[in-house]
C-alpha cells in the first residue's frame, strides 16, 4: 500500500478508538445486551465496509485476504473472552468498570501487536524459512489447545509481572467505581483496576503469539495483517458483553480453533516447501491452498464447531432435567 494509504488508515483507526473513548466516558450504566449487540454490529459493519473498499480499489486478493484474516483473528480472539471472564471474576471487577478496563487493556494490546506484526513482516521478507517456524509453532499450538480441554480458572494465573506491580506500585485494596486512582488518608493511590488492565493487556499479547503467525499463513501483506487485527480487537470488547454467557455453551471451541490453527500451520509449511522448490514429497503432490479455500475451511469449521457445541449443550441440559425429575 502507498504511504498515504497507511497514514489515512492509521488516522481512521485512531479516530474510531477516540470515538469509542467518548462513548465510554458518557456511559453511566453497565453495558446491556442491547448496547453490546448494537456495537458489535457497528464494528462488524465497519470491517465489512473496509473489506468492500479493498475489493473495489485494491488490486489482487487484498479483499479476500482481509476477510479471511479478520474472521480468523476474530474467532481466535473469542478464546480470549474466556480468560477475560476469569480475570474479571478473579479480581471481582465492578460491573460499571468492566467496559473501561477492557477498552484500555485492548488498546494497549493493539499497540503491542502492531510491533509484533511489523517485526513478523520484516522477518518473513528477510527469510522465507520463517514460514517453517511459524507453521511448526501453529501445529504445536493446535495439538496443545486440543489437549487442554475446556477453559477454567486454572487458565489464568498471576505472573511475576503482576505480582511485581502489586509490590512496587501504591495500590489500594478496594475499588473506587471505575476510577484508576483514588485518595485514601491524604495519599493518592492506584486502584486494583490498574492490575486488571495489565492482566488483560498481557493476556491479549500472549494470545497474539498464536494468532499473528496464523494470519501470516493467510497473507504476508503487513497492511492486511495490521488492519484485520485492529478491526477484530476493536469489536472484541463488546463481544465480551454479548456472548459472555454463551461461551459456556460453545464447549468444542478449543477443538475448532485447534483444527483451524493446524490447517494454517500445514498451509504455511507447504508454502515454505514450495518456496524451496519442493512440490512433491515422494508420490504425494503438495497442493496450492488458495485464500478462498482457506476462507471456506475456516468458516465451515467454526459453523460445525458452534452447531455441535449447541447440540451437545442442549442434550446435556435435557438429560440433567430428566435426572432431576427422576430424583424428585
Amino acid at each position: 500500500m502507498p504511504p498515504v494509504v497507511w497514514v489515512l488508515t492509521i488516522i481512521g483507526l485512531l479516530a474510531i478508538v477516540a470515538f469509542d473513548l467518548v462513548v465510554i466516558a458518557r456511559r453511566n450504566h453497565t453495558v446491556t445486551i442491547k448496547d453490546a449487540t448494537r456495537w458489535v454490529l457497528f464494528y462488524v459493519g465497519l470491517a465489512g465496509l473496509f473489506a468492500l473498499g479493498l475489493f473495489l480499489f485494491s488490486p489482487g486478493q487484498s479483499g479476500s485476504e482481509f476477510v479471511a484474516g479478520y474472521i480468523t483473528e476474530y474467532s481466535l480472539s473469542v478464546d480470549n473472552l474466556f480468560v477475560f471472564v476469569i480475570i474479571m471474576a478473579r479480581f471481582a471487577v465492578p460491573s460499571l468498570a468492566q467496559d473501561k478496563v477492557l477498552y484500555i487493556g485492548i488498546v494497549v494490546s493493539m499497540l503491542l501487536r502492531a510491533i509484533f506484526i511489523l517485526a513478523g513482516a520484516a522477518a518473513i521478507s528477510a527469510a522465507s524459512w520463517v514460514f517453517y517456524i511459524f507453521g511448526a509453532f501453529l501445529v504445536y499450538t493446535a495439538v496443545r489447545l486440543a489437549l487442554e480441554g475446556e477453559n477454567d480458572e486454572s487458565d489464568f494465573q498471576e505472573n511475576a509481572v503482576l505480582r511485581g506491580m502489586r509490590r512496587i506500585l501504591p495500590i489500594s485494596h478496594n475499588y473506587d467505581g471505575d476510577k484508576l486512582t483514588t485518595r485514601l488518608d491524604g495519599r493518592r493511590l492506584m486502584t486494583p483496576l490498574v492490575i486488571v488492565i495489565a492482566a488483560i493487556g498481557m493476556a491479549n499479547v500472549i494470545f497474539a503469539l498464536d494468532s499473528i503467525p496464523a494470519i501470516f499463513g493467510l497473507t504476508q501483506d503487513a497492511y492486511i495483517v495490521l488492519t484485520a487485527n485492529a478491526f477484530a480487537l476493536m469489536g472484541l470488547r463488546q463481544l465480551y458483553f454479548l456472548i459472555g454467557g454463551l461461551l459456556e455453551r460453545i464447549i468444542y471451541l478449543n477443538v475448532g480453533l485447534s483444527v483451524i490453527l493446524a490447517f494454517i500451520g500445514v498451509k504455511l509449511i507447504i508454502e515454505a516447501l514450495h518456496g524451496s522448490h519442493i512440490d512433491d514429497i515422494g508420490a504425494i503432490h503438495l497442493p496450492h491452498i488458495g485464500i478462498l479455500t482457506s476462507l471456506g475451511f475456516i468458516v465451515g469449521t467454526l459453523f460445525v464447531t458452534t452447531v455441535a457445541s449447541l447440540i451437545k449443550s442442549s442434550y446435556d441440559n435435557r438429560r440433567e432435567e430428566v435426572r432431576v425429575k427422576i430424583e424428585d
